[in-house]
């Protein structure tokens, strides 16, 4: 029997009533981005085509003058314009002959490709492709129930061989979009190769704690770089996905361009261009850096892997005060957004905010992803620097406002709630926290002599660090208090279980949770309440101790448990 599962993202699915096709509503976000970042991708592209796209609850700019009198010549540039105008225009849910080529290679449901069909404008064909024929069977299903089927076709392949198969110039498709449950790794090789010239590629990774430190080796082997267990893990993990795309890219005489590079809840989510061109991809080398991490008091250095940096950066001394380090990488260097493409999207999404359901978080993150410096990898946070030298931790915006007084450049992060990404080098970030130490002071007798802190607080800090707020401090997504981070809508919000290859759900997290954690929470200290619990030998046929057993031999009680 098939149910209609209604959801909220202003269409309906269909779905097995044994649920047996992955689903995850905690991607609302990311399916909602995705179909933002595709129409204005779509809007540059087919532009070029001669073709309009034209948007469900979008208006026109209108230009209104301020002054009484028209100028005649602003009147016929505007006329020129006018007449400038593609003819030809592409509505949603209308099939372009000019129009993209979309793949959903991981498709589960179909509820990523039906959306783009649904809401994304100037679109030739959506390929929903699953190695489920389950799977492939129900996104036919829900095309029909859509009434997409004119865009939307179901594939039943390995996507692997799928993208392989399309790597001809004329084959190849425009969008590419890979949403698996863990690691992408495995299909990046094909992707490359399988998107257009200038095509776009949409990766998203969920095992973000192989790629944020939790085990550098596996990292390693699966995205060729070490991550690290530092506090800007985060944005580290989204520099080890580019980083392994572009080396990949660069196999086939291709590279990338971020337009888009995004950490948020437990998953990242990237989106770029991909080119073709020999001389750039020679200068690849120049984009990528290995990172030098001090173990004992966070600071980091940026090490650039082509010639023209000198390797005896590398040796640099991190930090003067502990001179412990350790090695990571290589990373992306470069910027991991394209600005002007971003602020494009956000125009578009906060100038429909009724499109997605999540527009007020998009917003909010997009904010910050545009305040964001460009030219500065990584970043801190206040309080790891302040727990190092167990002091007080400095307001946020006084810490901004010392470093802006101190002539750096600053700002916040979209993935770190407290991040500071500065140009400042760790010594005058250090110089300001021994500044607010003489301010909060630390008990220096209960500081160990080999410890970070009393190494750092040893030294006199070589300015005057001013903390008086200043109004350029304080960005504007936190001035209009947009909805940066979103906190959890309920419980155990996250993940939720994957599917299983031949079809069909793995048993609940929750259930495992309660099955496998918490044993020794209440321990028992009475031997007699051991009573309670069912004896394991008995149930065997091999306990010895008859009545005298110190568990339970009721067979009642044991199937009673059992049930429960």
């Amino acid at each position: 029997l098939e149910i209609i599962w209604f959801i909220t993202e202003l269409m309906s699915i269909l779905f097995p009533s044994a649920n047996e096709v992955f689903y995850n509503p905690v991607q609302e976000f990311n399916r909602d981005l995705t179909c933002a970042v595709i129409t204005e991708f779509a809007r540059e592209l087919l532009a070029q085509r001669g073709v309009k796209v034209v948007v469900p609850g979008e208006q026109e700019r209108v230009v209104v003058s301020l002054s009484e009198e028209t100028n005649e010549a602003e009147a016929q540039a505007e006329e020129k314009n006018g007449s400038e105008e593609p003819a030809v225009k592409a509505a949603v849910g209308e099939k372009c002959e000019h129009g993209l080529r979309v793949l959903e290679g991981l498709a589960a449901s179909g509820l990523r490709s039906v959306r783009f069909a649904l809401e994304v404008p100037g679109l030739q064909s959506v390929t929903a492709n699953d190695f489920s024929a389950k799977a492939a069977a129900l996104i036919a299903r829900n095309a029909q129930y859509n009434g997409v089927s004119h865009l939307l076709q179901a594939s039943c392949r390995d996507a692997s061989m799928l993208m392989y198969d399309m790597r001809g110039k004329k084959d190849r498709y425009d969008v590419i979009d890979l949403d698996p449950y863990g690691s992408p790794t495995s299909f990046l090789d094909a992707a490359v190769q399988a998107v257009s010239e200038g095509g776009l590629l949409c990766i998203t990774c969920t095992d973000m704690a192989v790629m944020a430190g939790n085990s550098g080796e596996t990292c390693y082997s699966k995205y060729g770089s070490v991550s690290i267990k530092a506090k800007y893990c985060h944005e580290m993990a989204l520099r080890v996905i580019l980083h392994s795309l572009d080396q990949r890219a660069g196999v086939y005489q291709r590279y990338i361009q971020p337009l888009l590079s995004v950490s948020v809840d437990f998953y990242i989510r990237v989106f770029v261009r991909v080119f073709t061109g020999q001389a750039t991809v020679k200068n690849s080398a120049s984009k990528q850096a290995l990172v030098y991490n001090c173990v004992g008091c966070g600071a980091f250095h940026l090490q650039r892997m082509d010639t023209k940096h000198s390797a005896a950066a590398s040796n640099e001394v991190l930090c003067v005060m502990v001179q412990s380090r350790c090695l990571g990488g290589p990373i992306w260097a470069e910027s991991i957004h394209d600005l002007e493409f971003v602020q494009k999207v956000l125009s578009a999404v906060s100038g429909n905010p009724s499109r997605f359901g999540t527009s007020k978080r998009i917003e909010g993150v997009l904010s910050m992803v545009t305040e964001e410096l460009e030219d500065v990898p990584l970043y801190y946070t206040v309080d790891n620097l302040s727990s190092t030298i167990h002091c007080n931790t400095p307001p946020l915006l006084q810490f901004r406002s010392a470093l802006l007084h101190a002539g750096h450049r600053v700002s916040l992060s979209h993935a770190c709630k407290n991040a500071i990404k500065t140009d400042a080098p760790p010594a005058a970030i250090w110089d300001i926290m021994r500044c607010w130490e003489k301010i909060n002071p630390v008990k220096r007798e209960k500081l160990s002599p080999t410890s970070p802190a009393f190494k750092i607080l040893s030294t006199e800090p070589s300015f005057e660090a001013c903390f008086t707020v200043r109004e350029d401090a304080n960005p504007q997504s936190r001035k209009r208090h947009l909805t940066r981070f979103q906190e959890n809508p309920q419980a155990f919000w996250g993940p939720k279980a994957r599917a299983k290859a031949g079809g069909g759900i793995s048993a609940d997290l929750q259930d495992k949770r309660k099955k496998f954690q918490n044993k020794r929470k209440n321990q028992i200290t009475d031997s007699s309440q051991l009573k309670t619990f069912p004896c394991k030998k008995f149930k065997q046929g091999t306990c010895t101790h008859g009545d005298e057993c110190c568990y339970s031999h009721d067979l009642e009680q044991t199937n009673e448990q059992k049930i429960e």
